[in-house]
């Protein structure tokens, strides 16, 4: 396929965590990272928390593949919020009311939950610390970092790193301030993406609710993270400090994760589109 001169695009968001999502089944898109960092700019392109390209699957199984590109021009593997919207953008499109999303991280399944909301089967989380991974043997548990305020720690793994600290409030950490030095912290080879959570019910309520806010690695702080709330609930279980099941509340609203007894975890949230447009490919760098 030969590149196309306009690119369209749908600017898409799950909770206010945004993307530009480019469907690429189609047409060729020749992307580089400063085209990727072009697009993203607030003030100078079209602004989004990372960038998503809907590409044909490469097996017989999913529906689509979906690629995600992080404001700073970086790829990463996984992406929750951008997975519902996919979900429910290809959902639309077929007719349908169940499909699988090829991913770097793997297959994920996204599923019609009512109009403009939409469960996605996140995997497994990975708790060894060669899977999340860190550059030295650790207990997932307790990871034993320490960043001004912020202490102790769990490791987990969403297809992404994530390390989720629980603090006593959240809107009393400097979250601008220690998510980059923790983002970079030496014990996380490929960077990280920081959560602190701060839990708002006992762990015997049938539900749990849990509050949680993000720095996401590429990106800085986002509105919401899916990954980042699946990640924050599996800590928050393996430190006995909620039920399976929560609402975890972000900057942007709601989500409600469940780690389900075959060990899976499940994402359900609102999707929604902001607008479409077209991009002409010769005003990027």
């Amino acid at each position: 396929m030969s590149e196309h001169r306009d690119w369209p695009f749908l600017k898409m968001h799950g909770l206010g965590n945004d993307f530009v999502v480019f469907d690429a089944r189609t047409r060729a898109l020749a992307l580089t990272p400063d085209r990727i960092r072009a697009i993203a700019d607030r003030r100078t392109g079209v602004g989004c928390d990372q960038l998503i390209v809907v590409a044909p699957a490469t097996s017989g199984v999913a529906d689509a593949t979906m690629l995600i590109y992080n404001a700073d021009g970086s790829e990463v593997a996984a992406c929750g919020n951008a997975s519902r919207c996919v979900g429910w953008l290809l959902m639309n499109q077929g007719g349908l009311d169940r499909v699988v999303i090829e991913t770097k991280a793997g297959l994920l399944d996204a599923e019609s939950r009512g109009p403009d909301r939409v469960a996605v089967d996140m995997g497994q989380p990975r708790l060894d610390w060669r899977e999340i991974p860190l550059a030295e043997p650790t207990d997932t548990l307790h990871l034993g970092v320490r960043i001004g305020d912020l202490e102790d720690p769990v490791g987990v793994s969403m297809g992404n790193p994530h390390a989720v600290f629980f603090v006593d409030s959240v809107d009393a950490v400097d979250l601008a301030g220690l998510g980059p030095v923790a983002e970079h912290y030496t014990l996380f080879p490929e960077r990280a993406n920081i959560e602190i959570a701060q839990i708002l019910s006992p762990l015997d309520a049938s539900m749990g609710r849990i509050r949680m806010r993000v720095w996401e690695r590429g990106s800085g702080i986002t509105m919401a993270c899916g990954t980042g709330a699946c990640a924050t609930l599996v800590a928050a279980v393996r430190r006995g400090l909620s039920p399976r099941k929560a609402e975890i509340i972000l900057d942007g609203g709601s989500l409600v994760i469940e780690w389900l007894p075959d060990d899976h975890v499940l994402m359900t949230g609102p999707v929604a589109t902001s607008f479409a447009g077209t991009l002409d490919v010769s005003l990027l760098p």
